[in-house]
């Protein structure tokens, strides 16, 4: 989980929390206020009614306590308290999203409709009210300024994988003076010695690799004026092993450093491209079987290179003939009838490593398989099943 859904989890968490407080005390506190209400104007209701044929002391009352008195009642108000009497009632009620209090007393013909001052009380809850929704609003403002201290490391990610794909061009353009561009310009420096480091190795290979082929050219060209002996097959065989490895080493050094084309292609496409590769003669040394030619999205010719590995190895060290190759629910599939492998696949994707009873190559050419399928996130794998290797290259 990221780190943005993480914190927008917690955010969402705390405020629901904040939002359900507030709605408890806001509801804690209206009922207090309520009953201290309904208790100080029940007090002044029953002392009015006490008091209800003696105007003058009404309207002492109605002074000392503050009340105004209206000419009638409005039925939208929210009552709090009812009490009805022999020959009348007493009500209190509350207007609605005000501070005020309606008394209503009615006794035989006299009826006394009176509204109280505003309640500090209420003032005070409103104050609490807006502090909690002062709070929500604080708790919004910090979460989208987290969001936006963490937005670069969005771009951060996307370069940092530019760059293990391959592209060591790419930089991060972040100008800040915190944690976050001090990583970016670390990295930016990082990736500058790279790609120096990289260019250098690569030139320098390029340039053995081109100095090598030239001397190996010429002792072949050599050797081919020699009279036929045992001694000239031997060295045919020195320049053919020296130009076969220099081929391998400058083809898994491009793997470090080249971006793969990606196209469309199906999986008879690769499997032909692979075999064309090969320039098998005998054609029944190889059966094909394709009961699914699901489509591909890949590097046609940096795949058809794995595959073709695959396939040569299995040529190579097969003991009965022909070998299988299949295409089936998104795996290539390459059989060849040998002893079982003495160790663990992971072994033999290093480079230089090989089984000790088979010495012929050079040991790269399941490297070279390995570093191409992990460039594209493929899979490979490998069994052993009715004395068959069997490896399977699973496509994502």
């Amino acid at each position: 989980m990221s780190i943005r859904k993480k914190i927008s989890i917690l955010f969402i968490i705390s405020l629901i929390l904040m939002i359900i407080i507030g709605l408890w005390i806001d509801k804690i506190n209206s009922q207090r206020i309520e009953d201290l209400a309904t208790d100080k104007y029940l007090k002044i209701s029953n002392e009015i009614f006490l008091n209800i044929d003696d105007k003058n002391k009404i309207d002492e009352i109605i002074k000392k306590y503050g009340l105004k008195q209206l000419e009638k009642s409005d039925n939208t108000l929210s009552r709090i308290y009812y009490k009805k009497h022999t020959f009348g009632f007493i009500s209190i009620s509350q207007i609605p999203f005000e501070d005020e209090f309606i008394i209503h007393i009615k006794y035989l013909d006299d009826e006394y409709i009176l509204k109280s001052q505003d309640e500090r009380n209420i003032n005070e809850k409103l104050t609490l009210n807006i502090l909690v929704f002062l709070d929500i609003f604080v708790l919004i403002i910090i979460f989208l300024y987290i969001l936006k201290l963490l937005s670069p490391l969005k771009k951060i990610t996307k370069e940092i994988d530019h760059f293990s794909n391959g592209d060591f061009s790419c930089r991060i353009d972040i100008n800040s003076n915190d944690e976050i561009g001090t990583l970016a310009n670390t990295f930016n420096s990082m990736a500058k010695n790279l790609e120096e480091l990289i260019k250098t190795r690569e030139d320098l290979l390029r340039d053995i690799g081109h100095e090598l082929r030239t001397p190996i050219a010429k002792g072949k060209f050599v050797i081919e004026k020699f009279n036929p002996s045992q001694n000239k097959e031997l060295l045919k065989r020195i320049f053919l092993d020296l130009e076969t490895l220099t081929n391998e080493l400058i083809q898994l050094e491009k793997l470090n450093s080249s971006n793969l084309n990606f196209t469309k292609f199906s999986a008879e496409t690769l499997i032909l491209e692979a075999l064309n590769k090969l320039y098998i003669k005998d054609e029944s040394k190889v059966k094909l079987h394709i009961s699914d030619d699901f489509k591909i999205y890949a590097d046609l010719e940096y795949l058809s290179i794995a595959l073709k590995n695959l396939i040569d190895n299995a040529l190579k060290y097969t003991t009965n003939y022909p070998i299988k190759i299949e295409a089936v629910e998104n795996k290539i599939i390459v059989k060849n009838s040998a002893d079982k492998l003495s160790k663990d696949i992971e072994h033999y994707l290093k480079p230089f490593i090989q089984e000790s009873s088979q010495r012929d190559g050079f040991g790269l050419g399941l490297s070279i398989v390995n570093k191409i399928l992990v460039k594209h996130k493929f899979e490979l794998e490998y069994s052993y099943k009715n004395k068959e290797n069997i490896f399977t290259i699973h496509i994502k």
